[in-house]
């Protein structure tokens, strides 16, 4: 079972939405967030942001910054540039690119079935991060950018979310990224009943993107537990269907090789692994197959029989295989979180992303793995296992200030 409550959105004007929705900030560039920001007062970066060109500052993730950040929401609730859905709704959100289509439902997802077990991680979270977040919340008031969800394809959620697709889209507007973006909503009583009736039917939710977000929102309705208001005891999801769902691979690049040579370095590697020259540097085609770009030498690497634990969730992961063959032993790199040597590149940049990473930093080798499959992924969080830092990439990438989750109805 699958609980999901539809809620009243804070949301743009259509004319303005394509102005207003914006990715998070942290993935902008300082000079690009900068010309944003300067050359566009409707976007929803001026919330995030709200010290830009102002000589008050506040330390970062302070409570002082998060009461600016509420200022200035209420400041686009007054001028307009937001407004709030009169019923209770589901959302119909899709997003199209690259010849990829990803369609699925914000809605708010249960707290007490996160806690039960039944929205499954595969990630684990630091508490500091956490605990910020919910101070935020605490403070804010309103959740902007949806926690990625996904589940095992069921037709007749399918079924009533495409039949949207022939009706006019309350939004439709294409980003700079090549993106274009829908939104419908769902305020018809009987839709919304037998939504909520086929998620019933749903066993279990994964969560794709936004443990953090998730793990803070819990914290946030246990201090509000005692409550009436039953917003507080969901969060804001976005629920996408894993066939619907884009996971990229997700490659290293690392610095230096411990102060071995080149051919040092390959010979150790070669206890490990079969390893075939390439012509070219490329993306591996199967599971348990890395291409490997040292110097200026290509290879194709695959584990020996004798180090693979085919039926470990885990330890099956190419990433993981990485760890603890090469990184480990041969590079000495301990915790691939916090090695200032490691760096990842997601693999929407490719294998040229990669490349310029390693002319970037002078690195000295570089993976490129094949992507984590969904049946992956579910074997790790259904047997309580988490997944090695950065083993996925996954996509759609939601717009924050799109569809807003407020805590009080």
């Amino acid at each position: 079972m699958t609980k999901i409550k539809a809620f009243k959105a804070v949301r743009p004007p259509r004319d303005k939405v394509y102005l207003v929705a914006s990715r998070p900030y942290y993935t902008y560039r300082k000079n690009i967030l900068e010309a944003k920001l300067r050359s566009n007062k409707f976007t929803f970066l001026h919330v995030i942001n709200p010290e830009f060109q102002r000589n008050d500052r506040t330390e970062p993730n302070s409570v002082e910054r998060f009461q600016k950040v509420r200022d200035r929401y209420e400041e686009f609730l007054k001028d307009g540039y937001f407004f709030k859905d009169e019923k209770d709704s589901f959302y119909v959100y899709r997003q199209q690119y690259q010849g990829f289509d990803c369609l699925g439902i914000i809605a708010g997802v249960s707290v007490e079935e996160y806690l039960n077990g039944k929205i499954k991680i595969h990630e684990h979270t630091l508490t500091k991060r956490e605990e910020t977040f919910k101070t935020y919340l605490d403070i804010c008031n309103f959740n902007a950018e949806p926690v990625l969800l996904t589940y095992e394809d069921n037709p007749k959620i399918n079924s009533l979310i495409e039949s949207y697709l022939t009706q006019r889209a309350e939004y439709e507007f294409t980003t700079t990224d090549d993106k274009t973006h829908h939104l419908w909503t769902i305020s018809d009583e009987n839709a919304k009943e037998q939504l909520t009736k086929y998620f019933d039917e749903v066993d279990a939710l994964y969560i794709a993107d936004g443990h953090h977000r998730s793990a803070s929102s819990v914290l946030y309705a246990k201090a509000h537990q005692n409550s009436s208001n039953d917003l507080k005891q969901h969060f804001l999801g976005m629920l996408v269907p894993h066939s619907k769902l884009h996971i990229y691979d997700y490659n290293r690049v690392v610095k230096s090789l411990n102060n071995l040579s080149e051919e040092e370095f390959l010979q150790k590697v070669e206890n490990y692994f079969n390893v075939k020259p390439l012509r070219g540097f490329k993306k591996p085609t199967q599971k348990n197959q890395i291409s490997m770009l040292l110097g200026n030498r290509s290879y194709q690497i695959s584990p020996k029989e004798e180090f693979l634990e085919k039926d470990h969730p885990v330890k099956s992961l190419d990433a993981q295989l990485l760890n603890d063959l090469i990184l480990d032993p041969i590079i000495d790199i301990k915790d691939p979180k916090t090695d200032d040597r490691l760096m990842f590149v997601d693999g929407t940049k490719g294998i040229k992303g990669i490349k310029q990473l390693m002319t970037k930093l002078n690195a000295k080798v570089a993976f490129a793995l094949y992507p984590v499959s969904f049946e992956e992924l579910k074997k790790v969080a259904d047997t309580g296992h988490v997944m090695p830092p950065k083993s996925t990439w996954i996509e759609p990438k939601l717009r924050s200030g799109l569809t807003i989750y407020e805590y009080e109805d």
